[in-house]
């Protein structure tokens, strides 16, 4: 070995040594962060504020099923009462009355601070009257035993209008106690976990509790039919995670083991093998530690994007072992020479090949999405890493005394095929216009234009999430008016005159409803004037006396009514720590929300039956109150508009990619007529694929524009091969057996990503893995003198 050679292997064992070493301290994850915006927007930072730590991601919703509706409602009692003592877990709610007592003793000790219809009209004698006729007409109802040991200290029924008020959203279906689905065939609980939905290491360790205590429960006197459903975000986001780190292993190990055996098959060497898997095990930490240092963290996806970009790698060495002179003689010249060869004749259509990647992949790190730059900085950082590994370092490792597989009787058969193949131009031709009709017809229907399109959730668990959410009434937080102020008070005020706006448009029918932070905890200025409401004593016993003239009702019972209100009179306004252990504290908690250095508000809409409200109107309607900082947001529709955003940047970003690679290839080759016939036969592989795809009803998502980059970064050597074969008057056996074996190991690598259940590595093994066969295919079929 000269000297040439072992510095370059010192600095390759250095560059290994120190991408361990990073490797090591990489952060990996599974969550969504790679599907977030990397500089949101107020109505983008408010939708990754509700996916990160809002109360819909911290919710857990669960199903008892199985068995008979009494053995339900006892496992959900037992269950409630386990989690109720679990720290991991803020609240549990199964209709059970437990901690009702001193929600009801809050609301009447401070109902003059909470109720809405506080206000000086309402202690008025024609108000008072009309409160205590409302009240006596309630003892006609299911209520009348509550109401009327309660009417001596509240004739006016303030506390009832509370209750009211604060159970006005819908309302689970109740049986033996506990909630029920509508069907009755399933107990529902719901659990919301003080971990931030985001967390996903917590809201395992939070599933995996509520999985034990269920067994727990479930063994001594339950039966063996009855069993546990979950649903919401926690449950979902471990799930992907251990989807996506389940199969990128399993996919991935298949894949590397498959591609293995064909090497050994073709190779006939363990030592060639092991030496061909070099660069692309180099490439592969390379990647990683590119993104680990570009981004931070680096996403489960991008892992399984990477270990499939090993079947593309592998072609480099491939090139190396299959078309240098020692792979055809097996002894011989001595090592300089072949690899001087090899240099000369193959390298610089590998280099080109490189670099049409690279450029092609360079468009993605100007995305927004930052899933998309980590898959194009990954795909740069692996493909350039092993090619420069594969021509500076592998040549130098390979013995004196290497043999390969005599291939030849292979070799000389692939050019009379490849000759035969150019009668089939005209079909290649008719399948490319057949390819344009559909896409040109299908144009404005085959692109998934939904962010859940990316979700590996199943549609089987969003369908039974969707089914549980309307049992329990759980807030699917679609529908939002936000309030952004300086101060809890502010916010709290801001939350007020925005409701007052909303009670016109629930009026109205625009809205179903809504939830506020200013229910739970009203402003203490609003406070103050319910307090300032209330007449002194003596004014009060008149007016009293004159409202219930003609009622059944004497002066003299309602001598608590009067205590109360002279004891309110004096009352402090309520804070949120005056809350604590209420269901109150938990409603202003999670409407309620400190944001560096702010105070944000939600008030949540509901919509109707059909789940959907005039956005329109509730903007224009806000929009005219002049109030700063308070704004609507369809969590949904912002969602898929970012997602929609992120499609056309990374469509522009592709043309540009293509644009740069034809630049690349016009100043390489320096003939417009050279470029048309290495890209002609890409361009047709990409149509085909993406027009089957959508024949067979597959929509499009963001993933797809990878694979189609893929294709022609793939597909690209093989074309460079076939048009480099023609201006050296042929393309020798050599070059074609090592082309067939690169590609079978580039549509194993990647194609087995399209039996994945995760779309993102879905789309992208069913876009290159026939992309790849395609292109090779079309090139020999196009790539021709003309």
């Amino acid at each position: 070995m000269n000297r040439r050679g072992s510095i370059a292997i010192a600095l390759w064992l250095a560059f290994l040594l120190a991408c361990v070493w990073l490797v090591s301290r990489a952060s990996f994850t599974a969550d969504l962060s790679a599907f977030l915006p990397r500089s949101p927007t107020q109505e983008q930072q408010l939708l990754v504020d509700q996916i990160k730590s809002g109360v819909a991601s911290r919710l857990i919703l669960i199903g008892i099923e199985g068995s008979d509706p009494a053995a339900r409602a006892r496992a959900s009692r037992d269950l409630a009462a386990r989690l109720r003592s679990d720290p991991r877990f803020l609240h549990i709610a199964n209709g059970e009355t437990l901690g009702l007592a001193r929600d009801r003793q809050v609301l009447l000790e401070n109902r003059y601070l909470l109720s809405p219809a506080v206000n000086a009209e309402r202690f008025t004698a024609a108000g008072l009257r009309a409160g205590v006729e409302d009240s006596i007409d309630l003892l006609a109802t299911s209520a009348g035993l509550f109401s009327k040991a309660l009417l001596p200290r509240d004739p006016t029924g303030e506390f009832m209008q509370l209750l009211d008020a604060m159970g006005n959203s819908q309302r689970p279906q109740m049986a033996d106690g506990v909630w029920v689905s509508r069907d009755g065939q399933r107990a529902l609980l719901l659990a919301r976990t003080r971990a931030d939905g985001a967390d996903t290491d917590a809201q395992e360790a939070a599933v995996m509790a509520l999985r034990a205590a269920f067994r727990e429960i479930a063994g001594p006197g339950l039966p063996p039919t009855i069993h546990l459903a979950l649903t919401g975000p926690g449950p979902f986001s471990v799930a992907a995670r251990a989807t996506i780190k389940g199969e990128v292993a399993t996919l991935s190990g298949l894949g590397g083991l498959i591609i293995i055996s064909i090497l050994l098959l073709v190779y006939r060497s363990p030592t060639a093998l092991l030496l061909g898997l070099l660069p692309v095990l180099s490439g592969a930490l390379a990647g990683v530690v590119a993104v680990s240092l570009g981004f931070g963290v680096v996403h489960g996806a991008t892992l399984g994007f990477g270990t499939a970009l090993m079947g593309e790698a592998i072609d480099y060495s491939i090139y190396l072992l299959m078309q240098s002179e020692r792979a055809k003689d097996g002894l011989g010249e001595p090592r300089g020479h072949w690899v001087s060869a090899w240099v000369a004749s193959s390298w610089p259509t590998i280099r080109i090949g490189v670099l049409t990647s690279v450029f092609g992949f360079a468009s993605l790190l100007f995305s927004g999405f930052p899933g998309l730059a980590q898959l194009g900085l990954y795909a740069i950082a692996g493909v350039a890493s092993a090619a420069l590994i594969t021509r500076f370092v592998l040549p130098h490792l390979l013995p004196v005394d290497l043999r390969l597989r005599d291939v030849s009787a292979l070799g000389r058969r692939l050019p009379v095929w490849v000759a035969r193949a150019g009668r089939l131009r005209g079909l290649v031709l008719m399948l490319f216009v057949a390819a344009c009709a559909v896409l040109v017809t299908k144009r404005d229907a085959m692109w998934n234009q939904e962010l859940a399109a990316l979700s590996p959730v199943p549609a089987a668990d969003q369908a039974l999430d969707l089914a549980m959410r309307a049992d329990l009434g759980a807030p699917d937080v679609r529908y939002l008016v936000v309030v952004s102020a300086a101060s809890q008070e502010a916010a709290l005020a801001a939350s007020e005159h925005a409701g007052a706006l909303l009670q016109q448009l629930e009026a109205a029918g625009v809205i179903d409803g809504f939830e506020s932070p200013a229910f739970y905890l009203p402003s203490q200025a609003t406070q103050r004037q319910r307090l300032a409401s209330l007449p002194p004593d003596a004014e009060l016993r008149r007016r009293l006396k004159a409202a219930l003239a003609d009622l059944p009702l004497r002066p003299d019972r309602l001598e608590p009514f009067l205590a109360d209100v002279a004891k309110a009179r004096s009352q402090r306004p309520l804070t949120r720590s005056d809350l604590d252990g209420t269901s109150l504290a938990q409603g202003v908690d999670a409407l309620l929300l400190p944001s560096t250095g702010r105070w944000t508000a939600l008030l949540p809409l509901r919509a109707g039956s059909d789940h959907v409200l005039d956005a329109a109107r509730v903007r224009a309607a806000l929009a005219k109150t002049g109030l700063a900082g308070v704004y609507f947001v369809d969590i949904k529709g912002e969602s898929d508009r970012l997602y929609q955003g992120y499609l056309r940047e990374a469509i522009l970003l592709s043309l540009g990619g293509l644009a740069a690679i034809l630049g690349l290839l016009l100043a390489t080759t320096r003939s417009l007529a050279r470029v048309f016939r290495i890209v002609a036969p890409l361009v047709v592989a990409v149509a085909v694929v993406i027009a089957s795809l959508v024949l067979l009803g597959q929509p499009l998502i963001l993933l797809h524009l990878v694979g189609m980059l893929l294709v022609v970064a793939v597909g690209s050597n093989y074309a460079l091969f076939f048009d480099r074969g023609i201006e050296a008057g042929g393309i020798s056996p050599r070059t074609l057996a090592s082309l067939l074996l690169a590609t079978s190991t580039t549509v194993v690598g990647f194609g087995i990503l399209a039996f994945s259940s995760v779309p993102v590595l879905n789309a992208i093994g069913a876009t290159v893995g026939p992309g790849a066969i395609l292109a090779l295919l079309f090139s020999a079929i196009l790539v021709r003198r003309t």
